[in-house]
């Protein structure tokens, strides 16, 4: 079992910027990438990023490139998610999620084995 914790969400307006921590425990020899998904009220759950563990490959839903960052620390098992230019469209609870073998569907939630409680992101206009 790996354990997620996120924390660093909060309420900002818009144009603010925000840095989401991930910070994993347990089995964290399983993780070969992290992810960072979100969920609108009476929405599905969307990709936003995803890194790999090892290479630190990172891949971006279309919209946030350019505004978003994903990184990591290995040595602290923790995945951040730096968000600058936030807009209301940003608003959501945001999850981190590990994915212990690696699979090309970086997009989908499904492939993804371990979740976080979520952490909640609103930006006011």
């Amino acid at each position: 079992q790996v354990q997620l914790v996120e924390s660093g969400g909060g309420l900002v307006q818009a144009g603010g910027s925000l840095r989401l921590s991930c910070a994993a425990s347990g089995r964290t020899f399983d993780n070969n990438a992290m992810g960072w998904f979100r969920q609108a009220p009476g929405n599905e759950r969307q990709f936003v990023a995803r890194i790999t563990w090892t290479s630190g490959r990172t891949t971006y839903a279309d919209s946030v490139k350019g505004r978003f960052t994903i990184s990591r620390d290995n040595a602290k098992n923790t995945v951040y998610l730096q968000m600058n230019s936030l807009t209301p469209e940003d608003t959501a609870v945001y999850y981190c999620a590990v994915q212990a073998s690696y699979s090309w569907r970086y997009s989908d939630m499904t492939e993804y084995d371990y979740w976080g409680q979520g952490v909640q992101v609103t930006v006011s206009s």
